[in-house]
């Protein structure tokens, strides 16, 4: 495996070097809701389309037709979104020279097109490109999160591997309590801890990076009143739900199990994008000084897939070992909160339970307070790191996620 690109140990990855891939920005809707919150009547190109225009407008010395890729990540949209992202990208100012892609890998496809983008402008492919993720879970969840029409040959394969690539992601979290040991308890004891930091953020104004958004909203308990212009600037998944509430909801994909609608990730709408160049290209453009952080690699491994939650076990272990820097020198990590069941799992696994009890990990929040919108999540989990290390006076952060079908994801990333 070739390293040229990559540093390596903790001191080489924190120098500045003309090859580095630098961000410049990383934004984001606010992540709503499905089919309740303020953004359930948009469709993901429309968020695509405010984000991209929220981009340009952050970076307004940068001449549009510079950037040389556009690639952005969705699991459900029809056609996997290509022809309307391209036409969102061209709406919001991009120029007719830049090519547009989107790419699925389920839960990680933002932080794959992110690292897509970071990977050519690493190896000389392009110098600048926009990497991020789009979806719309309200219009397009449902049939299309799990084949309907699948091959015999896969749907009655003699290989339980091949199966279980369709298996209820709600199972493949029982899966994981199950066989290592997560109480239904220490579930909702997670899941409570994630909505009073995401609720402490909030009121704290720790979400800079949200992009607010103007769109139509039809109320679902009367849409007799038609829609209405409503202006979204926050994350509306929120909620202070005490450990009594919790411990009252009934589970939600097995009758004796763990996983309830509380202490699991929220189905959601939203998108975000990042700006990324060479290190090199951002000096002779002048942009120097509007450099945000740095790209330092990506690591993704296969695991079974009826316990893909535990992939940030396994992803993370390889970043480390792809980059030689130690967990200890790692300030912030966010690890996506698929379930409550697989976070704890991965964080236990990692030897990182003081790390949490430090605040370290996913300290505004994560994914069962903020929702996951699949295809955003990684882009914005991204955008949410980045202001965290400059909050905490931290260098080095972790982004991490388990991915459908048995997956995981892991980046790091560095603070300027």
């Amino acid at each position: 495996m070739a390293h040229n690109f990559i540093a390596k140990g903790a001191k080489n990855v924190l120098q500045k070097q003309p090859h580095d891939v630098v961000i410049l920005s990383a934004l984001r809707t606010p992540s709503t809701r499905s089919y309740k919150g303020g953004l359930k009547d948009a469709y993901d190109h429309e968020l695509l389309y405010h984000v991209l225009r929220a981009t340009y407008a952050a970076n307004p010395n940068l001449d549009p037709a510079k950037v040389q890729e556009i690639t952005i990540g969705t699991v459900l949209s029809e056609l996997g979104g290509s022809k309307a992202g391209r036409m969102a990208a061209l709406h919001a100012g991009s120029s007719t020279l830049t090519p547009f892609s989107t790419m699925n890998r389920a839960c990680a496809s933002g932080l794959s097109a992110i690292t897509h983008v970071a990977q050519a402008i690493a190896i000389g492919a392009i110098d600048v490109g926009i990497g991020g993720g789009m979806e719309s879970m309200t219009r397009n969840y449902g049939s299309k999160a799990i084949p309907t029409q699948l091959w015999d040959g896969l749907r009655n394969s003699p290989d339980k591997d091949t199966r279980d690539c369709i298996m209820s992601m709600g199972i493949t979290a029982e899966n994981v309590a199950e066989r290592y040991g997560v109480s239904r308890e220490d579930q909702d004891a997670f899941a409570a801890a994630s909505q009073q930091k995401a609720a402490a953020a909030q009121k704290n104004g720790l979400y800079p990076e949200i992009v607010p958004i103007k769109t139509r909203w039809t109320d679902p308990k009367d849409e007799s009143k038609g829609p209405q212009e409503l202006t979204v600037d926050k994350d509306d998944g929120i909620r202070l739900s005490t450990l009594e509430k919790l411990a009252s909801m009934k589970p939600a994909f097995k009758p004796d199990g763990g996983s309830t609608a509380g202490n699991s990730s929220q189905i959601s709408d939203g998108a975000a994008a990042a700006l990324l160049m060479r290190r090199s290209t951002a000096t002779e453009l002048g942009l120097s000084s509007c450099i945000i952080g740095k790209w330092a690699g990506t690591q993704v491994v296969g695991c079974k897939p009826d316990e893909m939650g535990v992939g940030p076990a396994v992803a993370i272990p390889r970043l480390l070992e792809y980059t030689g820097v130690r967990k200890e020198e790692v300030g912030v990590w966010e690890i996506n909160e698929a379930f409550a069941s697989q976070a704890l799992y991965s964080i236990r696994k990692l030897g990182l339970q003081q790390a949490y009890e430090d605040g370290k990990i996913n300290p505004k929040g994560g994914a069962i307070a903020l929702g996951h919108p699949l295809g955003a999540t990684g882009a914005r989990m991204l955008a949410t790191l980045l202001p965290t290390l400059e909050m905490k006076g931290e260098e080095m952060g972790v982004l991490s996620a388990c991915i459908g079908t048995g997956m995981g994801i892991a980046s790091l990333i560095v603070r300027e």
